[in-house]
């Protein structure tokens, strides 16, 4: 009776306690409306209008490819937003003038390898950093973090000898398999992921007899679906874009086995002046441009997880 009685809290403290709570925490969401809400109306105008320019800003390069994708051979580069002559034959001329369908299966096969990859790779690493506890593990992390600091100039050379070595080049393979063994700036998006997880969770399914590989893909995977689709989002995004690797180990090959930046930096080279072409870069620039839609449209599906993702990310250290 004694001991639930010295529990009860003393008539001050409960005092200051409905005092904390009634009048602190407002005070607290004041102060941050405070903060994120411009006050005048004027301010609210000035930060529409920058960001309006900003936004025309980065518009205008598309804006501009746009535009040229539709006009004559003449006109492409004449810096008009609006054509003078519309040619929308272009986007059909354009799939007899170069392998754009080729290209596009190779880019989008491949992409989808290295984000694969690279995703459920990095996520095992990360959780077995975000889980395990054993000695030397902060070290052992910031070594895989210092792996970020190597220019990528500096591995090009060890790198492009290890697949010479394994007859691997003029293939597919040296654009994602290196992937299969983790990124050190992804595991360390989804090691934040994972520590912001209920450890209770794991000790729990333990209990039950579940396998660490079961914590792992039952628990952890399920529960870290937003950061593993911003993993492959970014993945997807930088290997469709890669022109390097492609340059370096598919150049030997056909170009219907280019991938399509490396196909748009060949049409460059085949419709300009200098290589005895006729200067036909209309088709250079639909062909950008259809290649730059299915970023676009990966990036309107995912924008929901994009967004979940990035806000959950770095609540851990």
């Amino acid at each position: 009776m004694s001991s639930s009685l010295r529990q009860v809290p003393p008539p001050a403290l409960a005092e200051r306690d409905l005092e904390t709570r009634n009048v602190t925490v407002p005070q607290r969401s004041r102060w941050r409306r405070s903060i994120s809400q411009p006050k005048s109306f004027a301010t609210r105008v000035i930060l529409g209008v920058i960001l309006v320019g900003f936004g025309l800003l980065f518009l205008y390069p598309f804006a501009w490819l746009l535009a040229a994708s539709f006009k004559p051979r003449g006109e492409v580069f004449d810096n008009a937003l609006i054509p003078k002559t519309f040619v929308p034959e272009n986007y059909v001329e354009v799939w007899e003038q170069l392998p754009l369908t080729s290209w596009m299966w190779n880019s989008i096969a491949i992409a989808l390898l290295a984000a694969g990859a690279v995703a459920i790779s990095s996520s095992i690493v990360a959780f077995g950093f975000a889980y395990f506890k054993f000695p030397g593990r902060g070290i052992l992390f910031g070594l895989v973090l210092a792996t970020m600091m190597l220019p990528g100039a500096v591995t090009m050379i060890p790198i492009y000898l290890i697949w010479k070595e394994t007859g691997l080049l003029g293939t597919w393979v040296p654009l994602w398999g290196m992937n299969l063994f983790g990124s050190a700036f992804y595991i360390f998006l989804q090691r934040q992921f994972f520590l912001g997880l209920p450890r209770e969770l794991f000790e729990a399914a333990r209990l039950d007899g579940a396998s660490y590989w079961g914590l792992f893909w039952r628990i952890a995977m399920p529960l870290s679906v937003p950061s593993f689709i911003i993993v492959f989002l970014f993945e997807f995004q930088a290997s469709w874009n890669n022109l390097q690797a492609a340059l370096i180990y598919l150049n030997a090959g056909s170009v219907d086995d280019f991938t399509a930046p490396l196909g748009i930096a060949y049409a460059m080279t085949k419709y300009s002046p200098t290589a005895g072409g006729h200067g036909d870069y209309q088709y250079v620039m639909v062909a950008s441009l259809i290649v730059t839609l299915p970023m676009l449209i990966l990036f309107a599906f995912g924008q929901r997880y994009f967004i979940e993702g990035v806000a959950t990310q770095g609540r851990k250290g």
